[in-house]
């Protein structure tokens, strides 16, 4: 192929990690049904909390009884208010394979200083759960939104184990299967799969962590933002719609919209299937390529949304400087934008395949990252 341009560019180009691609056709007019300039108390406001709640867990088959509520601070709000209720009873397991689990790590050991288990993996691996003792209370991410490296499958967590497990799924929920009877506490963000904006997280609890928020009291204060119980007992309207503070009911409008259409699609099977069929064409691109690899090492650990690529050829004279040409000849060409590998990763590029990006668009971008990397080692020829 040469240097040649490709004839066919994706028809959206946005293939970010965060916030991600909108669902396909998306306009403004979608959202005209929300009650701006109202309060969220207001009758109306509530309704579209709460069918903001039931349509979550209709969609991902979350169990009746498990708590779903809406918080400020997006993924990072969620993650840090469960963090903050629930650990320091008993001891603690903290799992990291890339940045955002690596900042919990940090919450835990500097900001509560916990003396916890910390089990790491380089990027591109992920931890031997083999190792990790459910009795305690483990937490980890699902998937490595930075690395591109997620948990095979729930198998190596026990049913019967006597610690909580905390999850950050924000990378993972609605397009990888999320085994509810294995979690006890799950967080994502609607910015993710579903496209929606930022700044409003999602909080999942099962019975068995309401139980832990109601018989303990951590040893440390708790900003009211983030305070999840009073007198001893959940503050059940948080999980019903009275959100902690003010949601946008904009917001909530466009989350609900993509609900809708995350139906259409077949609910959560049908998003899986769409980002497995976007992963898989970049795999395939990948094997058909020798001088691309996937960073995740192992192809069971493989992620569907944050497919992550590390450069690998000899002729490449400095790994970070050639990912950002390419990134940006890329961009330049209006083909992919935010393709960069995370600011703390691996140099490489990061191409997101959640289940609001069009297959067409992950098979038409596939062409431009062997002519960017083709023109990139041309100008590199020419430089030396």
């Amino acid at each position: 192929m040469g240097m040649i341009e490709p004839g066919i560019k994706p028809a959206n180009p946005r293939f970010s990690s965060g916030p991600c691609a909108k669902l396909p056709n998306f306009s403004l007019e979608m959202l005209a049904d929300a009650p701006l300039g109202r309060s969220h108390r207001a009758a109306v406001g509530k309704e579209k909390l709460k069918a903001a709640i039931e349509t979550t867990r209709e969609v991902l088959g979350i169990p009746a009884d498990y708590k779903i509520g809406i918080v400020p601070a997006s993924d990072t709000g969620a993650y840090e208010m469960a963090m903050w209720n629930l650990l320091g009873e008993r001891k603690v397991e903290m799992l990291a394979w890339e940045s955002f689990g690596s900042g919990w790590v940090t919450d835990a050991v500097k900001q509560l200083k916990i003396d916890a288990e910390v089990k790491t993996a380089d990027y591109g691996q992920i931890v031997d759960f083999a190792t990790v003792d459910f009795n305690n209370d483990v937490c980890f991410t699902w998937n490595g939104t930075t690395s591109g490296v997620r948990l095979p499958s729930g198998d190596v967590i026990p049913a019967d184990r006597a610690g909580l497990t905390l999850c950050d799924a924000t990378s993972a929920a609605f397009a990888m299967d999320l085994p509810w009877d294995k979690l006890d506490v799950t967080t994502f963000s609607w910015q993710k799969v579903l496209g929606g904006e930022g700044a409003h997280g999602m909080l999942i609890l099962s019975p068995r962590a309401v139980e832990r928020l109601e018989s303990y009291t951590p040893p440390w204060p708790l900003p009211k933002i983030f305070r999840l119980t009073k007198g001893g007992k959940l503050i059940d309207g948080i999980f019903t719609g009275a959100t902690i503070n003010t949601p946008s009911m904009l917001c909530v409008e466009d989350y609900l919209v993509a609900l809708d259409w995350a139906k259409s699609k077949g609910g959560a099977a049908g998003m899986i299937a769409r980002a497995d069929a976007n992963a898989q064409a970049v795999h395939d691109f990948v094997a058909a390529h020798d001088w691309i690899e996937n960073l995740a090492e192992d192809p069971a650990t493989w992620s569907n949304t944050s497919v992550c690529l590390k450069f690998a050829d000899a002729r490449i004279q400095n790994g970070a400087t050639f990912a950002k040409a390419v990134a940006k000849r890329l961009e330049k060409a209006g083909v992919a934008l935010d393709v960069g590998a995370y600011r703390d990763a691996p140099a490489g590029l990061r191409i997101w395949c959640g289940g609001t990006v069009e297959t067409s668009d992950v098979e038409a971008l596939m062409p431009w990252i062997e002519w960017a990397f083709e023109a990139e080692i041309a100008a590199q020829t020419v430089a030396a």
